[in-house]
């Protein structure tokens, strides 16, 4: 997946988000990170859209937050799931779902958390709080993507954090 325009949706972020957090992954993949980092989004009564840079990413985190064990409850929906290739929400009670998994620039939910894999960028026209860009730290390719994405949005201005998984979660760096 191309890593995408960051820049053009940076005017619409800025209006009203309050971070973007770089989250390294360097333990898990990211089907086993995101169960918590989700589960706290939904502790902090936020719903969350969560961008795949591919169709087979999103049926592995399907997967995955079904099968989750920590949180155990992970309620979520795809139009994937549903046997919708346009990504539309018709079927998937989209609006009603707390997390929705895309690799479409879909966002039925109305969801003020982001959070990218695969190097995806954010929907042009829908404003989040707060962005969540998980990159695999075993790749070379995708952590200098991420420091690109970092060095771009820092000229930009926008608030960053850097995380880096560490042996008990994660820890901010920097």
């Amino acid at each position: 997946m191309a890593f995408g325009c960051w820049t053009a949706w940076w005017p619409s972020i800025t209006r009203r988000m309050a971070e973007i957090g770089f989250y390294h992954l360097t333990r898990t993949t990211p089907e086993a990170a995101l169960p918590a980092l989700l589960g706290r989004t939904l502790a902090a009564r936020q719903r969350a859209l969560v961008r795949c840079g591919s169709e087979a990413r999103v049926a592995a985190l399907d997967e995955a937050l079904w099968a989750s064990k920590e949180p155990d409850w992970l309620p979520h929906g795809t139009a994937r799931a549903l046997g919708d290739k346009a990504g539309s929400d018709k079927m998937g009670n989209g609006a009603s779902q707390p997390i929705w998994l895309t690799a479409g620039e879909d966002c039925p939910n109305g969801a003020r958390y982001l959070f990218l894999l695969d190097g995806a960028s954010a929907p042009g026209d829908v404003l989040f709080d707060r962005v969540f860009d998980l990159f695999d730290g075993g790749d070379g390719a995708a952590v200098e993507a991420a420091r690109n994405r970092w060095a771009a949005a820092k000229a930009a201005g926008l608030a960053l954090t850097y995380w880096q998984q560490g042996e008990r979660g994660w820890v901010k760096k920097g």
